[in-house]
């Protein structure tokens, strides 16, 4: 019979308190061998300390961590092997790039040669052979990202775990490391535990995100199921973009539910996952922009049909949006698409608005936040 392989990660009942505050608050999860696995929520959710605990710069107050299933609990920083990239990376300066990635190796006693075959292998894969006698303050922004990475791989760690490393970059170069992390991640096959408040990067880059809210997780799942199937309020509005009506449901049928925002729109939708509404619940609702289907003129009224007017164009390219005000008063952001020409949608044009039931969901308002 074969041994199941213990997960890189896990945490089973982790909690942390900082006297009468309590920063997580009895986290469990577990990473399979070569995950990179993102860790999202607002700041001071409790994110930080998670991973400080991890990378055992702090002592849970109860629970357990297992690095390939061990206990790593009164282990010290140097003797777990976990590695860490911080956002301001904290490369040498007064080392050249050689010497930054071969630090680490020096300190435990490795040979030069070996240190020299080990820093440029690493250096190889991070698509940068012959960057090792430059000096940090030559290095482009992205490369240093690299190097930092590089310098942490080279000892071969069973996780890595990054806080928020992007942070400092300009949006550009930001955009473009997202997709550099994602394929270095591959080339080294090791599990990335990544740390952020931009939802952006844990979509883009994530085998599995957990979205953390007052030190617990909400939610752990593939990108694609937190942004389709949220299973909480705050899961629905944290993650992409949302239109958000506080309401209280008129009646049901079947899987469905019609409510009545505060402003007066009557609208249909699904209960969230596990969620079950009742006539006269308060609840909250939530449709994406890219879900609502915009129409120049008013037709026959239809599912969700809505009528309103045009506030505001808000133009970014191909992913430009509009702002609707309803005739009850409420505001709604749709997805348009500008061209250019005699068809766009222009400010102050009436317009209808639907979407399906099946792209709308509500939560119990006091699951919201």
């Amino acid at each position: 019979m074969t041994t199941p392989t213990a997960p890189d990660l896990k945490c089973s009942g982790v909690c942390k308190n900082f006297g009468p505050v309590q920063a997580v608050a009895d986290i469990s999860f577990e990473i399979p061998s070569g995950t990179f696995f993102s860790i999202l929520g607002p700041s001071g959710c409790g994110k930080t300390t998670l991973m400080r605990m991890i990378a055992g710069f702090e002592e849970p107050s109860a629970g357990d961590i297992f690095i390939k299933g061990r206990s790593v609990l009164n282990v010290p920083p140097n003797r777990r092997n976990v590695k860490m990239v911080f956002q301001h990376l904290a490369l040498f300066p007064m080392m050249n790039v050689f010497e930054n990635i071969a630090y680490g190796l020096r300190c435990i006693g490795t040979d030069r040669d070996e240190i020299a075959r080990k820093v440029q292998d690493v250096l190889n894969r991070v698509a940068l052979p012959d960057v090792g006698e430059r000096e940090i303050h030559q290095l482009s922004g992205g490369q240093k990202q690299r190097i930092a990475i590089a310098r942490c791989m080279v000892l071969d760690p069973d996780v890595l775990l990054l806080d928020e490393p992007l942070g400092a970059l300009d949006l550009k170069l930001r955009e473009a490391m997202k997709i550099e992390l994602k394929l270095l991640q591959n080339q080294f096959d090791t599990t990335f535990v990544y740390i952020t408040h931009d939802q952006s990067e844990a979509l883009v880059m994530s085998d599995r995100v957990a979205v953390m809210n007052d030190g617990r997780f909400e939610q752990i799942g593939t990108p694609q199921e937190l942004y389709h199937r949220p299973q909480t309020a705050f899961v629905a509005g944290f993650v992409g973009d949302s239109n958000r009506w506080s309401g209280k449901v008129t009646g049901t049928r079947g899987a469905e539910v019609t409510l009545e925002t505060e402003g007066g729109t009557v609208v249909r939708s699904r209960p969230g996952d596990g969620t079950k509404v009742a006539t006269g619940d308060a609840v909250e609702l939530f449709v994406r922009p890219e879900f609502i289907e915009l129409v120049h003129r008013t037709p026959r009224q239809k599912r969700t049909g809505l009528s309103g007017k045009v506030d505001n164009l808000l133009f970014n390219g191909a992913n430009s949006r509009a702002l609707v005000r309803l005739a009850t008063g409420d505001l709604v952001e749709v997805d348009v698409t500008l061209t250019g020409g005699t068809d766009d949608v222009k400010p102050g044009e009436e317009v209808s608005l639907s979407w399906s039931t099946k792209n709308a969901v509500c939560f119990p308002a006091r699951a919201a936040s």
